[in-house]
């Protein structure tokens, strides 16, 4: 395959030496992808909430089905830059194969529960380093993707500038509900960065957070991009996004007048019964508005992927925030999604209520209540920081469906049997 002169050797640097297979015939990118595909934190994602509690319809989105729409998106943001930019070239591009992985990792580190078991967690690892999907995503990507041997996938510094969507440290923002890494993956942001400080004007917080590689943008936008328009189909095809209280909510808000141009088309698509094909060609116009500039950073001189800002089509902008907020409204804070919620927030608590008490606090019974392996690695924790860490992982892995049959097996006298427990 010819060279692409967008990459060198520090953007393919691992933290690890990765060993060299003779006749590899994929690039460090290409690997970097094969080794999250088939791992068992991607396929978790099958059975993860992404809107809807997975399992409840066959037909809605799950953070897999999520994934690999984002990571398509992606790849066609790739493309259509190389097509139409003419900062690109045929040997000077953005690799999608390093923009594919991204998207396929960034959720990665989401627990059980969508958006509610993160919050849940963040409260319950309080005193511990908290718990923030982000980091999460880090922590798989770099400690435990392989959990055999506890043992992380050697990613490229490109792939984890990619996936790092936030680069402050907790306890550089003291009081932050998210968008933080955990302090212990300090070294691992200073690999990304090459060693680099950050210079003073980049403050924790904000303005540090929204400082990203060209691939961690194009990510963050098919993100977006699936979001905005994928999810709030799956709203409306569930009935909570309908004519009447789509037209009860418009009537409470001041809309600018692009906002009631894309109030419009959603009631249109809704009214003409076609929401999937009108959503899905949406996706189209969301990639043909990306465009590519120059830019400057303290990274700049390091890698090219510092030296581009993705710009987006300002209108396109203003619907994706729409859309977000009336899925927000309709669906997310609609009582029954909320009554899920609370139920959601109320198994994690108790089912980690109880692996506290036994396994950081060790105050409780000394029942095996986690698989032999963790506990024998939590035994040997330095501290009670590190036990919680190791118990989170555990939570956080879970499927929706692993921690209610958890929470069953834990609490409800009338469950389990025999062969529930193989």
């Amino acid at each position: 395959m010819s060279a692409n002169r967008f990459y060198t050797h520090f953007d393919t640097e691992t933290p690890g030496q990765r060993r060299a297979h003779e006749g590899e015939y994929r690039s460090a990118f290409q690997i970097d992808r094969d080794r999250i595909i088939h791992s068992s934190a991607f396929r978790r994602l099958q059975s993860k909430t992404q809107v809807f509690l997975s399992g409840e319809y066959d037909f809605y989105r799950t953070r897999l089905t999520h994934s690999i729409e984002v990571a398509q998106i992606g790849r066609s943001i790739c493309a259509w830059l190389q097509q139409s930019s003419d900062l690109l070239d045929a040997d000077f591009f953005i690799d999608p194969d390093l923009v594919e992985s991204a998207c396929l990792a960034h959720d990665l580190g989401h627990p059980p529960f969508g958006h509610t078991g993160e919050r849940s967690l963040h409260v319950l690892m309080a005193p511990y380093g908290g718990f923030e999907g982000n980091a999460q995503t880090l922590r798989i990507l770099t400690q435990t993707i392989f959990s055999e041997g506890r043992e992380g996938m050697n990613p490229t510094r490109a792939l984890l500038d990619a996936v790092l969507k936030y680069k402050t440290l907790r306890a550089e923002d003291a009081g932050a509900k998210n968008h933080y890494l955990y302090d212990d993956q300090a070294r691992f942001l200073d690999f990304t960065l090459g060693g680099r400080p950050f210079p003073a004007e980049l403050t924790p917080g904000k303005k540090r957070n929204g400082f990203r590689s060209i691939e961690c943008q194009i990510m963050d936008w098919a993100d977006d991009t699936a979001y905005s328009l994928n999810d709030i189909a799956d709203g409306i095809h569930a009935g909570f996004i309908t004519l009447p209280k789509l037209d009860a909510w418009a009537a409470g808000q001041s809309l600018a007048p692009d906002e009631q141009q894309h109030l419009e088309f959603l009631r249109k698509a809704i009214g003409d019964g076609r929401v999937e094909a009108r959503l899905n060609r949406c996706i189209g116009d969301y990639i043909r508005g990306c465009t590519l500039a120059k830019s400057a950073g303290f990274l700049s001189g390091a890698t090219h992927r510092h030296q581009y800002t993705l710009q987006i089509d300002s209108l396109l902008k203003s619907q994706a925030v729409l859309h977000k907020r009336i899925a927000l409204d309709l669906v997310f804070l609609s009582p029954a999604l909320q009554q899920m919620d609370h139920k959601a927030g109320f198994i994690l608590t108790r089912m980690f209520e109880v692996l506290r008490d036994r396994y950081i606090d060790r105050t409780g019974s000394r029942l095996h209540l986690m698989p032999p392996a963790l506990e024998s690695e939590i035994e040997k924790a330095e501290d009670k920081a590190a036990s919680a860490r190791l118990v989170c992982d555990w939570v956080a892995n879970m499927t929706d469906r692993f921690a209610f049959r958890t929470y069953r097996r834990l609490f409800d006298a009338d469950f389990g049997s025999i062969t529930d427990f193989v």
